[in-house]
């Protein structure tokens, strides 16, 4: 049965490959009522504003008639300052709506995204870097928002205004043949965004790279400030740099050129449009056809679409640099985790479970050569294993299998008898205490840092954490102890105290399962001894991996598995392996170097 739930779910996960889920079709459909209200109070504000031409229009006619007086002048007035106020009520009332609509989308997307990047595997961040992440959520979300806001309020406005300026139009008498050939030039509108449009929308494109290569390249540099510091090459670093602001420079001017273009076509054609109402209607009016008041109407109706038309290839230009960051977006949002959990996943108890692999072959990917090859282990509840090997030897690799940050092949890994692959990820991770080596730490106060798995732990859980560790000392020398706020990535603290403080997390969680992932690197051979005194009492009873170079951490081991290249080439206690000889012995002997009886171990 859970063959076949996987087979479904490989063979969904085929026929899905290659779509993209749309963020904004889905957006849509939960406020196309939001945009209908502020598309209706943009219609109420035009109708407002149309009448603007033809009231002046009025104005003129009773003027050349010698028809106005001080009380019409004032009625004028009036109805002039009316159809501002209302234009602006309205006008401002429909931009709001549409404006507050896409903050409303830039929030949802951000935290969607930062959702879909917590589901995905460690694969995609060891081909994805920071940098480029970050550029999604800053750059594209941000070029996305502009177009269902400013570039809708836009268009919005200008359709509704074109459409109901023509009405106006016809319905105060102005000769359809006139209004037709005013605006003929408005039809070379859209052979001119259909030939350009594409060319700014992939050129927009490559400018989002660029920014997203240059975010990484400043993230890089900002990471390791110290390093550049330390081996004085500012002057370097300054170039390299340079290198990815000159490639966004270059992008850009090359979409500059393209986008120029096409923002100074647009005007252009709603100038000949008035060119054209002036020549043909002042033609009209000097032969008695149009009279002067409309002649008035027509020139400010034209003069009024100017705007519009300009923001029309505006709006055009943002929707295109926007599409490409929507594909950008989708593109990522297609991406799911290789690590996949079956419909209906086993859970068990990890308290009194073994663990085995059997056969375990992995490659980091199909063409590589085996990480792991043919390794087999079984722990038994309550044991404490040591992992030991040179750099490189898979110890790592090992443990992330049983973590199941990368899917081991079916049927090698087993823990309670059951395959990790059927276990419920949360069942599996939470069950399973891990301590890397790298010990990075969290941008806030110690305490959090420890208690990272659950922050509502009260402070005695965080110290006796702390004291197993061996950093409680150093935490009470600090002003404000536990309370005690860190730099970026824990730098405010020392190797040896970032990594203790890491151990602490690890231990806390009180987990069926630790491993200590060459945990105890970063200290002296003093604390490690204190460290593993502590993680041997604490312990008692359960799982425990211990994954080290130096072989002190796992003399107490009740099994200890030499890797050599990704093989198991010896494993037993520690005094067995002394006694066979081999690669243990030999690590054994260098570390105790001047110790006879290491020596006589040989």
């Amino acid at each position: 049965m859970n063959e076949s739930m996987r087979g479904k779910r490989e063979q969904k996960a085929k026929d899905t490959s290659g779509k993209s889920p749309s963020i904004l079709k889905s957006f849509v459909r939960n406020v196309w009522h939001v945009y209908a209200l502020a598309i209706f109070f943009h219609l109420i504000a035009h109708m407002f504003n149309v009448n603007f031409p033809n009231v002046l229009g009025k104005f003129t006619d009773q003027l050349k008639d010698g028809q106005l007086t001080g009380q019409l002048v004032l009625q004028f007035s009036l109805l002039l300052l009316l159809i501002g106020v209302g234009h602006v009520v309205f006008n401002g009332l429909g931009m709001y709506l549409i404006m507050k609509v896409g903050r409303k989308f830039e929030f949802i997307t951000r935290s969607h995204l930062f959702r879909h990047f917590t589901s995905l595997s460690e694969r995609f961040y060891s081909n994805h870097s920071v940098g480029k992440l970050l550029s999604y959520f800053m750059n594209d979300v941000t070029a996305v928002r502009e177009s269902i806001s400013i570039a809708v309020n836009q268009a919005a406005s200008a359709i509704i205004l074109l459409i109901a300026a023509v009405s106006m139009m016809l319905a105060i008498g102005i000769p359809y043949y006139l209004i037709i050939a005013s605006v003929v030039p408005l039809l070379l509108i859209p052979l001119i965004v259909t030939t350009v449009g594409p060319i700014i929308k992939q050129r927009s494109r490559k400018v989002q790279e660029a920014l997203g290569e240059m975010t990484e390249t400043a993230e890089e540099q900002f990471g390791g400030i110290r390093v550049t510091k330390k081996f004085a090459v500012e002057t370097i670093m300054n170039e390299r740099f340079a290198q990815t602001v000159e490639q966004i420079k270059e992008q850009q001017l090359r979409l500059v050129r393209v986008s120029s273009f096409f923002q100074a076509v647009i005007p252009f054609l709603g100038t000949l449009s008035l060119v054209i109402a002036l020549a043909y209607g002042g033609y009209l009016t000097m032969n008695g056809t149009l009279s002067l008041g409309n002649f008035v109407a027509l020139t400010l109706y034209i003069r009024m679409l100017m705007n519009p038309l300009q923001q029309i290839g505006n709006v055009i230009n943002t929707i295109q640099r926007s599409r490409a960051s929507l594909e950008r977006l989708n593109d990522l949002l297609s991406k799911t985790s290789e690590i996949e959990q079956l419909e209906e996943p086993k859970q068990v108890s990890l308290d009194h479970a073994s663990i085995e692999m059997k056969n375990l072959q992995f490659a980091y990917r199909k063409k590589m050569a085996p990480v792991l090859d043919n390794v087999s282990i079984t722990m038994k509840p309550g044991m404490t294993v040591g992992i030991v090997g040179k750099t490189g030897s898979g110890k790592t690799t090992l443990m992330k299998l049983l973590l199941r940050t990368y899917d081991p092949p079916p049927r090698t890994v087993f823990i309670g008898g059951v395959d990790i692959r059927e276990l419920s990820l949360e069942n599996l991770r939470t069950g399973i205490g891990y301590v890397p080596q790298d010990g990075f730490l969290f941008s806030t106060t110690l305490r959090e840092n420890i208690a990272f798995s659950d922050r509502k732990l009260p402070l005695e859980k965080v110290e006796s954490a702390a004291q197993q560790a061996q950093i409680y000392k150093s935490i009470t020398t600090f002003p404000k102890q536990f309370d005690t706020r860190l730099g970026e990535r824990g730098l405010t603290l020392s190797g040896g105290q970032r990594q203790r403080t890491s151990l602490a997390r690890g231990l806390i969680t009180d987990a069926p399962i630790l491993i200590l992932d060459d945990s105890v690197s970063a200290v002296d051979a003093v604390t490690e001894t204190k460290i593993i005194d502590s993680v041997k009492r604490a312990r008692k009873g359960k799982t425990t991996i211990i994954v080290a170079h130096r072989l002190s951490a796992v003399e107490h081991a009740d099994l200890i598995v030499v890797l050599d290249e990704g093989k198991i080439v010896a494993q037993g206690t520690h005094e067995q392996l002394l006694a066979a000889g081999g690669q243990y012995a030999r690590i054994y002997a260098i570390q105790k170097e001047g110790d006879p009886d290491a020596l006589s171990a040989q």
